[in-house]
């Protein structure tokens, strides 16, 4: 398992690369775009001005979210990750809109591309910058274990497919389909307005505490009850923060059990979670159950 400070080291190497490629990406497609007047190379620029603001939007949260727990925020700051979610499916759906408003004007209104060659020349560069940056994303979230990461590397790779299919449109365009590119610029936005829909999902459900999935918390109950010494357990509760989960439950134990005794079981239930789940923080409550002798 790797040290806290590799752990952050990697998640803010993750970070910046991922703003760094926007940057670039946004430089290319502005110059591509104003010479071929192309649609899709517009929608492509808008994502990729989208994907530095919600990098930049990710590189603060996830600064915040490591971040130590403080007198104020004894559970840490990992909903910060969260707050940074919400904020990149707005930026994604005034993307999508603008696009497909774009894109049915160019409809009614279709007008020749211009500099093709160029369009998908930096289409080109994009695909491969962005697979260099997918493969350390899963690098990091394999380290890490990252949800922040994690989460940026499946935008990313919807990416791929946005940038693949501008360079569909593209070709066809330059073959005489006059509406192709449009008709691309009109089903990416659809793709967009989707993806910030589902982003918008993930984050109101880490916000509202959303347990973690079942079979997760049935793993950790068998875990727990598998302890030499543990009658049973009970209202095992969990939400996610950032990059940790929250267990809370009840330990059910004898109770003519020596205090000392119990406290070093509790200390065992929460290794036995330890031992599969990480990344997570638990907090045991004894029981006392009474014990009748047949």
């Amino acid at each position: 398992m790797i040290t806290s400070n590799e752990h952050a080291r990697l998640m803010r190497l993750a970070t910046r690369a991922s703003l760094v490629v926007a940057c670039i990406l946004i430089a290319a497609k502005t110059v591509a775009w104003w010479l071929s007047g192309s649609v899709s190379l517009l929608a492509g620029l808008t994502d990729s001005v989208m994907d530095a603001a919600a990098s930049f939007i990710n590189l603060l949260a996830v600064h915040y979210a490591l971040k130590p727990a403080d007198e104020d925020h004894r559970y840490g700051h990992g909903k910060a990750e969260a707050l940074a979610g919400l904020a990149q499916a707005l930026f994604i759906s005034i993307s999508s809109l603008l696009i497909g408003a774009h894109a049915v004007e160019r409809l009614s209104n279709p007008q020749p591309l211009a500099a093709e060659t160029l369009g998908i020349a930096v289409i080109v560069l994009s695909l491969l910058l962005t697979l260099a940056l997918l493969l350390l994303q899963r690098h990091v979230v394999r380290e890490t274990g990252s949800t922040a990461v994690h989460a940026d590397s499946l935008h990313y790779t919807s990416d791929l497919l946005l940038n693949s299919s501008i360079l569909v449109a593209l070709v066809l365009a330059g073959m005489g389909w006059s509406h192709a590119d449009a008709l691309f610029g009109l089903g990416i936005a659809a793709y967009i307005l989707w993806s910030a829909i589902g982003i918008a999902r993930q984050s109101v459900a880490v916000l509202m505490d959303k347990e973690l999935p079942v079979e997760v918390t049935e793993r950790m109950h068998e875990l727990v009850c598998a302890v030499p010494g543990v009658l049973g357990v009970h209202d095992l509760r969990s939400r996610v923060s950032g990059i940790h989960w929250h267990v809370q439950l009840h330990l059910e134990l004898p109770d003519n059990m020596p205090l000392k005794q119990a406290h070093e079981l509790c200390d065992a239930a929460e290794a036995a979670i330890h031992s599969e789940f990480k990344r997570t923080e638990v907090l045991v409550h004894p029981d006392p159950i009474k014990i009748i002798s047949a």
